[in-house]
């Protein structure tokens, strides 16, 4: 034996006591993926050498491989946290310079841009004002904090009953401010093109004629009739006749409109449908009452899904898509270079980044609302430890032999 093989074997412990010692230290880091050394031997490179009297001259490091395995997921309850569940990297921008991590801790900073501590913009697909997300090309998220646009109602639906027993009105003719001269009333709010409420009132009168009833509607001070709606002797709705300037619109619903004074779109067209509406012989009242828009909201959160898109919950109830997170997989993530910070960069080694949304191909599923742990496991890591001390040790004992052969030789 020799002082080089005693000395690389030195060399290669104290390798594999480093990489150990990284892992242990990094037990707790969110994402981090643990390490192993790989060793080869080393001989010497002649064709001159008998193959079978080869002696080798120690061992070398040959590579730190990580391990990509998932770690366990924990769930935070924060928006912002995300773990990526499978296959795949978040794509960082750091100025332009494209990263990928493991690593799901997310901040919003002063102009709405999703960084990591580090200050890199988390890559994905950009949402339009309508909440369309633009899978074109990847860009650096943000979370918009202008309000949503406010949506105009265009249909009411309204699902009633109709008292076949009650009595008609004796009181001639219709007036809204008279409640003697209509059988039964009820009211929806509805929005504008500028967000606005706008009142629509119906009025219901029972006719003498059996199974029909006058139908009235507008805002207040602006009621008209729209028509008639007849009912079978089974109580269900049969037809419509629409009142000039009202129109019908299938066989259940009324067509007219009414004049916001806001400064909104006006007239403002609308759908009235009856759909589901009865004449039964119980008293007067709402099924069901609807319509189809909303005033403008303001983003009171948001969440991610697994499929990495960023939905906005806003204050009128509405939601919209924000943005959509994506993942970047390799062909050979043990290609990549680990630049420290929870940082990897792509190389010839890794193979080109794939990307797309989360859940698609081979890449794997995100958990809103969630970390993803380290992967080492100590108790290994503790045995390796164990382990990789021993070595040490035995190598320099064998640097000791060999001094003391080199002193037995002085010595003669």
């Amino acid at each position: 034996m020799g002082y080089q093989q005693g000395l690389s074997g030195l060399h290669a412990s104290a390798n594999d006591l480093d990489v150990i010692g990284n892992n242990i230290a990094n037990a707790n880091t969110t994402g981090f993926k643990q390490s192993t050394a790989q060793f080869a031997d080393v001989y010497a490179n002649t064709i001159a050498t008998s193959v079978g009297n080869q002696i080798g001259l120690g061992a070398a490091l040959s590579t730190v491989q990580q391990d990509f395995a998932q770690g366990t997921i924990n769930t935070t309850g924060q928006a912002l946290n995300v773990a990526i569940n499978g296959n795949g990297f978040f794509q960082m921008s750091n100025n332009g310079t494209i990263t990928y991590s493991r690593n799901g801790v997310f901040q919003l900073n002063k102009n709405g841009f999703i960084t990591d501590a580090a200050g890199h913009d988390l890559m994905g697909y950009a949402a339009n004002s309508t909440g369309v997300v633009n899978t074109a090309q990847t860009v650096p998220l943000q979370v918009p904090t202008t309000n949503i646009a406010p949506l105009a109602t265009k249909n009411i639906t309204a699902q009633l009953n109709l008292n076949a027993q009650a009595t008609t009105p004796t009181t001639t003719p219709f007036s809204a401010t008279d409640s003697t001269s209509y059988t039964y009333s009820t009211s929806i709010t509805t929005y504008d093109t500028l967000g606005g409420t706008q009142q629509v009132n119906m009025y219901f009168v029972k006719d003498a004629t059996s199974g029909q009833w006058d139908v009235y509607a507008g805002q207040s001070g602006a009621v008209s009739q729209l028509g008639t709606a007849q009912f079978s002797s089974a109580g269900a709705l049969q037809s419509i006749v629409a009142t000039a300037p009202a129109t019908t619109n299938g066989t259940t619903s009324f067509s007219f409109s009414i004049n916001p004074t806001d400064g909104s779109t006006t007239p403002q067209a609308l759908t009235l449908d009856f759909t589901g509406t009865t004449q039964y012989g119980s008293a007067n009242g709402v099924n069901s009452l609807a319509q189809d828009g909303y005033a403008s909201g303001t983003l009171a959160n948001f969440s991610i899904g697994s499929d990495g898109t960023i939905t906005g919950n806003y204050s009128n109830g509405q939601t919209m898509a924000l943005g959509q997170i994506v993942l970047a997989n390799f062909n050979n993530p043990n290609g990549l270079i680990d630049l420290g910070g929870n940082q990897y960069q792509e190389t010839n080694a890794s193979g080109v980044a794939q990307v797309s949304t989360p859940g698609s191909t081979n890449h794997g599923t995100l958990t809103g609302g969630a970390l993803e742990a380290s992967n080492v496991d100590l108790t290994n890591q503790l045995v390796d430890l164990i382990t990789a001390q021993r070595n040490y040790q035995a190598n320099a004992q064998t640097i000791k032999t060999q001094q003391t052969v080199d002193q037995t030789l002085l010595q003669m």
